[in-house]
This record gives C-alpha cells, sequence and structure tokens, in this order.
C-alpha cells in the first residue's frame, strides 16, 4: 500500500510540473498532446486510488491502477513517437525506467 501511494505521489509531481498541453496542428505537435493528456489522465486516476486508500476503502483500486498503467504506457509510447518525428534521440533511460514503474504498477494487483 505505501508502494502504491509513494508512486502516487512521484508522478503527480512529476506530471504536475510539466506543461499540461502543446499546441500545434502538425504531427508532432498532436503526439506531445495525446502524451499530456494521457499523462494528465493516469496521474489524476493515481491521485483518485490515493485518496481512495487513505479513506481505507479498496473500492475499484486494482481497475484504476491497471488503467492508469496502461494510459501511462500508452503515453511513453505517443513520446517516442515525437521525439522520432523531432528527429531527436530521445532520452531512453528515462522513457525505459517510466516505463518499468508504468508496468509495475500494472502487474501489482
Amino acid at each position: 500500500m505505501n508502494k502504491i501511494i509513494f508512486k502516487s505521489i512521484f508522478f503527480l509531481l512529476v506530471f504536475i510540473i510539466t506543461p499540461s498541453q502543446v499546441y500545434g496542428n502538425n504531427a508532432l505537435g498532436l503526439y506531445m498532446n495525446d502524451f499530456y493528456s494521457k499523462s494528465n489522465e493516469a496521474s489524476i486516476l493515481l491521485k483518485e486510488i490515493e485518496t481512495t486508500l487513505k479513506d481505507g476503502s479498496r473500492e475499484k483500486v486494482c481497475l484504476k491502477q491497471r488503467k492508469a498503467a496502461r494510459l501511462g504506457l500508452l503515453a511513453n509510447e505517443s513520446l517516442i513517437k515525437a521525439f522520432e518525428i523531432a528527429e531527436i534521440p530521445p532520452p531512453m533511460e528515462t522513457i525505459k525506467e517510466s516505463q518499468k514503474r508504468w508496468e509495475s504498477i500494472l502487474n501489482e494487483c
């Protein structure tokens, strides 16, 4: 339970600091918007899980946790595609670490 709360707080801090949307009509802008929207949605779900656990309930925790993890993984894919379009090498070490965190969240329940 503490592990979930710690991960939730970490992801919330990361995604609150990042801008919420990039405006653009090109493919790069679309992938970045997709990344930010999915990341924000996953963060919201993790915040809901944290609140639910603090209230002493486990209602739909696993369902929300899996959904958040799937969104996080899809957001990472969009981020990689955005880097490819921009022809900038993605920070693969950071992305792989994020991927591992999302996969561990997905597999915890």
